[in-house]
């Protein structure tokens, strides 16, 4: 794994370990590397209203949009065990801060690789307001 790599799965595992999911049970950690470089982290959490919880990528996403950043170069989503990616409106926020080089990897808590693929293979026909 590329020390750049690590350094995300290690904050993205640190997230997962605060997540708020007292129902389903599933901690989910992300952190989003800038083009400059810089690292911000989130946490799944979850409402007893379901509909109002929240995905690890977003609140990844919220802390970069905050801090000021808006292109993001790289994404990792660390889970329990399983391979996990993006649910459709997650792929569609990621993307909107993304370009055809966005890299996305999927890991587990025993920093294993699950996947690596580029960010726009998730969502190739992606809504934009770009004119054709």
């Amino acid at each position: 794994m590329k020390k750049s790599i690590h350094e995300m799965v290690l904050l993205a595992k640190e997230a997962a370990l605060n997540a708020y999911v007292p129902l389903c049970k599933f901690n989910v950690g992300a952190c989003i590397r800038t083009i400059e470089g810089r690292l911000f982290n989130g946490c799944n959490w979850e409402n007893a209203a379901t509909p109002l919880s929240q995905c690890a990528e977003t609140s990844a996403l919220s802390a970069m949009l905050t801090a000021g950043y808006k292109n993001i170069s790289d994404v990792v989503l660390v889970t329990p065990k399983l391979v996990c990616m993006p649910c459709g409106a997650c792929r569609q926020r990621l993307i909107q801060f993304s370009d055809s080089e966005t890299n996305f990897y999927s890991y587990n808590m025993d920093n294993e690789q699950l996947k690596n693929i580029k960010l726009n293979k998730l969502l190739p026909d992606k809504f934009t307001w770009e004119l054709s």
